[in-house]
C-alpha cells in the first residue's frame, strides 16, 4: 500500500511539472500565425487527419481565449509569455481558421 501511495506521488510531480515550464521564444514582430504555430505549437499539437490543427472547444474558439492559452499555459501546456502584441494576434487567428471545433 505504501509502495503505491509512493508511487502515485511520484506520477503526480512528474506529471505537473508541465504545469511551471515556460518557453522563452520570442517569434520576430512579422513572423505569420503558421510560422509561430510550426515552430513550437508542432512540438506537441500534431494536425489531425483532416488537416485541422486542433479542435477547439466552443469556450477557446476566440483569439482572446487562445492568446491567454499561449501566454499562460496550464496544466500540461508550456506558457508561452513572450507570444504577445501582432505576433499574437497572427497567431491565434491561424488557429482559429486551421481548427475545427468540438
Amino acid at each position: 500500500m505504501k509502495k503505491t501511495i509512493g508511487l502515485l506521488v511520484i506520477s503526480a510531480a512528474i506529471g505537473l511539472t508541465g504545469c511551471a515550464k515556460t518557453d522563452t521564444y520570442t517569434p520576430a514582430e512579422t513572423a505569420s500565425g503558421e510560422e509561430i504555430f510550426s515552430a513550437n505549437c508542432t512540438k506537441c499539437h500534431q494536425p489531425a487527419t483532416d488537416g485541422k490543427v486542433m479542435a477547439l472547444s466552443s469556450k477557446m474558439a476566440t483569439k482572446e481565449a487562445i492568446i491567454e492559452k499561449v501566454n499562460k499555459g496550464g496544466m500540461t501546456m508550456t506558457s508561452f509569455p513572450n507570444i504577445t502584441g501582432e505576433p499574437a494576434q497572427r497567431l491565434a487567428e491561424y488557429v482559429l481558421a486551421n481548427s475545427s471545433k468540438k
